[in-house]
């Protein structure tokens, strides 16, 4: 069973980003220009930080194990993201320009879980299923896992995914020499988690042999990022951690990110970055690291107590 101090820990650090994050949007950050239009020539930095706060309230919402304020902020932070997408329009008239485009259907998810529903974006995913051009996109595995995962908790009908294949696709899938690692393959490991278990809901969805291997492992990983203050990187894996079963890291990823938190609820995204003080650009900067540490808080407690999602 997890340790009730590391419990508690987590939840103060999710608590604490989630209001940060909560307080940088109400002052007008990540809030999308007057003047946008679905022909985004950089929709990373258009909405991805709409996506991503979206991301973290809806598990907030979904495994309800924070407070009423946590619920709270979460709503509110979805109501901010939807109502900036034209309640989903945008994403609608941006896909049926680009129906090769991914985004539209990666920020969508986030929205759909918590009960904002697009019923004509969801006809034209449905029918986009169909077109063996759009399945054809070549794209990191991970990423197919990541469309696969979103069809699934969409609720899509026609789901030609097939699970197997994808996940032996992924670097994870081939369990290799763990040595081999390096900083973009340990994001890549912890989104083929993500997506396979659906943020911790499904963790049985994760094939057996890759699970093995990732919890002899996670701990080695952790260690070392932890060393060269990649913090962004250690909450993630410490979302993994929860997402495969019960925990294996310990505690002092935990405490390494409790103790560069700072008061408001920012969490440097790295010790090597200085944090700007231009409160704006540092929303820019560490945003990322909010919302890791808001998933890991949530996954983890909610796990700890039993698992209080409903699987897609």
């Amino acid at each position: 069973m997890t340790d009730h101090r590391i419990l508690a820990t987590a939840q103060q650090l999710g608590s604490r980003a989630m209001s940060w994050l909560h307080t940088c949007h109400e002052r007008g950050f990540g809030r999308l220009p007057d003047d946008v239009t679905i022909d985004l020539a950089d929709p990373n930095n258009a909405y991805k930080p709409l996506a991503e706060s979206a991301l973290a309230a809806s598990l907030v919402l979904r495994d309800g194990v924070t407070g009423p304020e946590d619920a709270r902020i979460a709503r509110e932070l979805l109501d901010f993201g939807w109502s900036q997408l034209r309640e989903g329009n945008l994403l609608y008239e941006r896909l049926l320009r680009y129906p090769v485009m991914t985004d539209p259907l990666e920020t969508y998810v986030h929205f759909a879980r918590s009960g904002y529903r697009h019923a004509a974006l969801e006809e034209l995913l449905e029918s986009l299923t169909k077109v063996r051009g759009i399945q054809a996109i070549e794209m990191m595995p991970n990423r197919r896992l990541a469309l696969a995962n979103a069809r699934r908790v969409i609720g899509l009908r026609n789901q030609p995914d097939d699970w197997p294949a994808l996940t032996a696709r992924t670097w994870l899938g081939a369990t290799p020499e763990p040595w081999a690692i390096d900083w973009l393959t340990g994001y890549h490991i912890t989104h083929a988690v993500f997506h396979l278990t659906d943020w911790g809901a499904q963790p049985e969805s994760m094939p057996e042999p890759m699970r093995d291997y990732v919890r002899n492992w996670l701990p080695v990983w952790v260690d070392t990022w932890l060393e060269v203050g990649q913090w962004d990187l250690v909450g993630e894996l410490l979302v993994v951690d929860s997402c495969i079963g019960e925990p294996v890291t310990g505690a002092q990823g935990w405490e390494a990110l409790a103790a560069i938190q700072r008061e408001d609820g920012l969490i440097p995204r790295e010790s090597a970055e200085p944090v700007s003080d231009d409160p704006e650009q540092a929303f820019r900067d560490h945003e990322h690291t909010a919302v890791v540490a808001v998933v890991a808080g949530t996954v983890t407690l909610s796990r700890a107590l039993g698992g209080a999602a409903v699987p897609a």
